[in-house]
C-alpha cells in the first residue's frame, strides 16, 4: 500500500507542477452592479435603452500571488484590459464597461493568467 500512495502523491504533485496552477476561477460572471463585493444579478444580455454600463465579476480560489487579467473583446478586438494582482487563498474582483450605442452585439471577457492563457471566457449580447 505504501508505494501505491508514494505513487499518487507524486502524480498529484507532477500535475500541479505542469499546470502551474492549484488554483481557479471559482465564479464569473456578467452583472449589473457589485454590492459587498458580490454581483447584484447576473445576467447574459442588456438592452441598450436600459442599461449603459455592466460589469464583470470574478471569484478566484488558491491563485495568491498570481496577476490575473480581465480582457474585454468586442467583434475580435481588445476593448479594455485590468490585471489585478491576487492577495489572499480567496480573491473577488470585477471590472465595469460603459456602453455606448454603437457597441450593439456579443461582448467577451476572457479571464488570462500570469502567462496570459485563458482560465475563464464568457460572453453576453448588448441589445
Amino acid at each position: 500500500m505504501r508505494p501505491f500512495m508514494k505513487s499518487l502523491l507524486l502524480a498529484a504533485t507532477l500535475v500541479v507542477s505542469v499546470s502551474g496552477y492549484a488554483g481557479e476561477v471559482t465564479r464569473a460572471m456578467f452583472t449589473i452592479g457589485v454590492d459587498n463585493r458580490e454581483p447584484v444579478i447576473m445576467v447574459n444580455s442588456i438592452d441598450s435603452s436600459s442599461y449603459t454600463s455592466i460589469s464583470f465579476f470574478t471569484e478566484l480560489q488558491d491563485l495568491s500571488g498570481h496577476n490575473i487579467t480581465h480582457q474585454w473583446t468586442f467583434n475580435g478586438d481588445v476593448m479594455f484590459e485590468k490585471t489585478f494582482e491576487v492577495n489572499g487563498p480567496r480573491w473577488r474582483v470585477w471590472t465595469s464597461k460603459t456602453l455606448i450605442p454603437s457597441w450593439i452585439g456579443t461582448w467577451t471577457v476572457n479571464v488570462l493568467d500570469d502567462d496570459r492563457s485563458v482560465l475563464s471566457s464568457k460572453s453576453f449580447e448588448y441589445q
